[in-house]
């Protein structure tokens, strides 16, 4: 286990604290939640952006293909307005394509 020398502004130490307080552990343990959990949301971007490039649409289209037609389970129908068509948003306007981003920037984290 290592050290890490942290300074906090008072405001946000004050809530740390409580926070700590009120889940019935030490701040150094709610500091490491912390960081865990936000370590997880960011390796979970990553790791969902690396299996989106592995996928190939054709594949896709193919196994979609064989799914049976049916009528959606009742309650579970698109709003009125809303087009089955990913293209079209539900203002029934063409969505512009997304453009590729070749990677995370520190300013997008």
């Amino acid at each position: 286990m290592s050290t890490l020398s942290l300074r906090l502004p008072d405001s946000l130490h004050a809530k740390v604290k409580e926070l700590a307080e009120k889940d019935a552990v030490s701040i150094n343990q709610f500091i490491a939640i912390a960081v865990a959990e936000k370590m997880a949301a960011l390796l979970t971007l990553d790791y969902l952006a690396e299996r989106g490039a592995r996928g190939n649409r054709a594949v896709f289209e193919a196994a979609l293909a064989r799914v049976p037609s049916r009528p959606p389970v009742p309650g579970d129908e698109l709003p009125p307005g809303w087009s089955s068509d990913p293209a079209v948003s539900a203002s029934g306007r063409r969505k512009q394509p997304n453009r590729k981003r070749k990677g995370r920037t520190a300013a997008s984290r």
